[in-house]
């Protein structure tokens, strides 16, 4: 059993998305190996308390350690504003605390956050060191950013000119690059982007999620279909609205709703949206809830149409689990793992056309009730062969094995 010193910025297993990552991966890690994790002071109550409530063997092989910036280098961080930046000094500084703290380890991982742009500095411990799951949002096609608010197509464009400038003259990041013994990619864009010839690497989906339980058999009349996520222009919701619409026109007699489960910046524009489309007495749309309620809501869905224009997308495993077949568009995240025998990728060339395939598939999958159901048996399989967290933990242990 070797001890892996992990850097994992962002840990909480009450919140979703990279929170809840940075847990379950600190938690796949213990499985094999000793581990120390080291994440953000803010962090700490909500570990403590979760660890308290949910007592489990596993937590002999995790030591949280707690670390930040003085507070004369972060007051000017509030929330969100400023978090990429006090996260690259964060990466900066955490090396020089492990060294005065005399941390004893065999392999040192950069575990999260995920950016495959942000350099990490562990390589300067001496010990073999993984970079990964690390990957990027692929930029929005010029057909989808029509539509797009100005301030969004602001900050993209200046988000994409930080990733260039960091893939292309970061000397810091080439280190990273140059230094890891092991990389692990979360989309195929990322070996191109820095160029891993040369390199051991391997490209799978980062996202996974836990088993909360489903049957086999559907037996609601209602044909639901769902969506989740923070309501953001990226997650492609009104493409979602827009398939949905068409469905539905092309089946007034079906008993059909839309259930969006989250909240946003975009929500007002959401719901004018499905005002001009005719659809807002079918659209149930409900607030950030606690996971649980999630969970409840995804069980008794039919399909989960996911249009978004991530690189990742932590809730299509979520769905996968409950055997919900998936709907999602062609790019470099959901629609790389995404497979016929459970789901449609929408090929993503044109905004009516991409609508006009969601909206088909939506009628194919409810159409055809023999095929519904072996689509969510698949869809169940690949979540336990693929998407289960189970899996990311043998990949780990695989990794650091093979050092």
């Amino acid at each position: 059993m070797k001890t892996i010193l992990a850097t994992t910025y962002a840990v909480n297993p009450y919140k979703g998305s990279e929170d809840a990552m940075g847990w379950n991966y600190v938690c796949q890690v213990a499985r094999f190996h000793k581990v120390i994790a080291i994440t953000r002071e803010n962090n700490q109550e909500h570990i403590e308390k979760f660890m308290e409530e949910n007592p489990d063997e596993l937590y002999a092989n995790i030591q949280f350690v707690y670390y930040d910036l003085p507070k004369s280098l972060r007051w000017w961080k509030k929330g969100t504003w400023g978090s990429m930046l006090y996260f690259l000094l964060w990466q900066k500084g955490v090396v020089g605390f492990v060294r005065d703290q005399g941390l004893t380890f065999d392999i040192a991982h950069h575990l999260n956050f995920h950016n495959d742009w942000s350099p990490s500095y562990l390589w300067q411990l001496g010990k073999p060191f993984v970079w990964g799951p690390i990957g990027h949002h692929p930029t929005i096609p010029a057909p989808f950013r029509e539509n797009m608010p100005l301030a969004d197509k602001a900050k993209g464009l200046l988000t994409g000119l930080i990733k260039r400038y960091f893939w292309n003259w970061s000397t810091a990041l080439e280190n990273t690059r140059a230094k890891a013994d092991y990389i692990w990619c979360m989309n195929d864009s990322v070996p191109e982007v820095l160029d891993l010839s040369g390199k051991k690497y391997h490209i799978s989906p980062s996202v996974a999620s836990q088993d909360y339980g489903w049957l086999p058999e559907r037996k609601e009349s209602t044909f639901e279909v769902l969506s989740a996520g923070r309501l953001v222009h990226m997650k492609g919701f009104d493409l979602t609205l827009r398939a949905f619409a068409r469905f539905a026109e092309a089946n007034p007699q079906l008993n059909a709703v839309l259930t969006i489960v989250g909240d946003g910046p975009e929500k007002e524009r959401l719901l004018e949206l499905a005002d001009s489309l005719g659809i807002r007495s079918r659209l149930n749309m409900i607030n950030w809830i606690p996971r649980s309620e999630l969970m409840d809501i995804m069980k008794k869905a039919s399909v989960f149409l996911f249009p978004s224009h991530e690189g990742a997308g932590m809730v299509v495993p979520e769905a996968l689990s409950f055997g919900l077949p998936v709907l999602t568009i062609d790019n470099c995240g959901p629609g790389r793992f995404v497979e016929p025998a459970y789901g449609l990728v929408a090929e993503a060339d044109s905004y009516d056309g991409t609508v006009d395939r969601l909206a088909e598939g939506l009628a194919g999958i409810q159409r055809n009730q023999k095929e519904y159901a072996a689509m969510r048996i698949a869809a169940r399989k690949a979540f336990e062969e693929k998407f289960a967290w189970d899996r990311r933990g043998e990949a780990l242990q695989t990794i650091y094995s093979n050092l």
